[in-house]
């Protein structure tokens, strides 16, 4: 995975990312800086205010284009011009609760918009790889207690899931129709939680408690027993980064779907994350539970990333606890004033020389 992840293989190379100015999309742009590749980012502007963007200042960090994703003749004169080698796909609808308040908008976004990013590419002679990231939810959660595996069966009994699971049958679609016949190699990777410094999005729990803390307030809590596959944003993110490789160089012999979720003890309770949370600010936190049985919200879900680590040779870096202390240091430091895009390259730089 070295090999694949290292400033000798991407320095140089054109690498187009849709969903730039989200936080997922913004630490990418920091990976891609540090490994010396050059980008190009289409996305809406950023969706939260404060935003890790303009945080890190992140027009100095690609060529920026705004747009919509369902705009396909914008999108396809951007990713033209800019005449790129990779495409990472991460724009999106990403908050679960967000979809239940705007389903047809979420399906939309995340099924439609999936398309016009691969239709577009299929015009663009220069495409070599395209990675789609989706997300753990795409399985049907039948709430056992064995991870998920890239062969079991697709779902969603809530829109956000149900939508990223079609993007990954129109993926499949486009790929197997019309990218794969022209040479462009295409894969879909689903992570679990992702957290990190510079998370400012509402009804995500890193967000919440921090924002807790720096006002003072206790932070409510929805369902305090559920188990989700925490992992540091930085983990996921040099999995995509080698997948893309593996596909531009290897002929054969990749999946074309793979997890990238923590190891299986870092699958906790949301009530461990608020703890660990609790021990690394100044002060604590309080923590107060308002239980919600309004809508389906799984309570237990763990993915198996064994796939990924006998094609690509990748495995979680961070554990937990140290994934929590990364991500706490950056919103403290932050806070009190350190240079956000320094911290964050910072962060990238310590994490590639693991």
């Amino acid at each position: 995975m070295e090999a694949l992840v290292d400033a000798s293989y991407w320095a140089g190379r054109k690498v187009f990312v849709t969903g730039h100015t989200g936080f997922k999309g913004t630490w990418l742009l920091a990976m891609m800086r540090v490994l010396g590749a050059k980008v190009a980012g289409y996305s809406l502007d950023p969706p939260t205010n404060p935003s890790m963007y303009d945080q890190v200042l992140g027009t100095g960090l690609c060529e920026d284009h705004r747009g919509d994703i369902r705009d396909l003749p914008r999108m396809q004169r951007a990713m033209a011009a800019f005449e790129p080698e990779f495409v990472f796909h991460l724009a999106a609808q990403p908050i679960v609760l967000a979809a239940r308040e705007f389903g047809i908008e979420t399906i939309d976004t995340n099924v439609r918009g999936t398309a016009c990013v691969l239709e577009a590419a299929r015009q663009v002679p220069s495409i070599r790889a395209i990675v789609s990231v989706t997300t753990d939810k795409v399985y049907r959660n039948v709430e056992w207690c064995w991870p998920y595996r890239e062969s079991d069966v697709l779902g969603g009994y809530e829109p956000y899931g149900a939508s990223k699971a079609c993007a990954e049958i129109v993926t499949e679609a486009w790929a197997h129709s019309f990218l794969e016949p022209c040479g462009v190699r295409v894969g879909t990777a689903r992570a679990g939680n992702v957290i990190g410094g510079g998370d400012w999005a509402n009804s995500r729990l890193i967000p919440d408690i921090i924002r807790s803390w720096q006002a003072g307030h206790s932070l409510a809590i929805r369902s305090p027993r559920s188990i989700r596959p925490w992992q540091h944003v930085l983990e996921p993110l040099s999995g995509y980064v080698a997948f893309a490789a593996a596909l531009a160089e290897r002929p054969s012999g990749l999946s074309r779907a793979l997890n990238f979720g923590p190891r299986d003890e870092d699958a906790q309770p949301v009530a461990r994350i608020c703890e660990l949370a609790d021990g690394a600010l100044p002060g604590g936190i309080k923590v107060v539970v308002t239980e919600s049985g309004t809508s389906h919200e799984s309570r237990l879900l763990r993915l198996d990333s064994s796939l990924s680590n006998s094609e690509l040779g990748w495995t979680p870096r961070l554990d937990l606890e140290r994934a929590i202390k990364w991500t706490v240091d950056w919103y403290r430091d932050v806070h009190q004033g350190a240079d956000a895009r320094a911290l964050t390259i910072h962060q990238v730089e310590q994490f590639q020389s693991l």
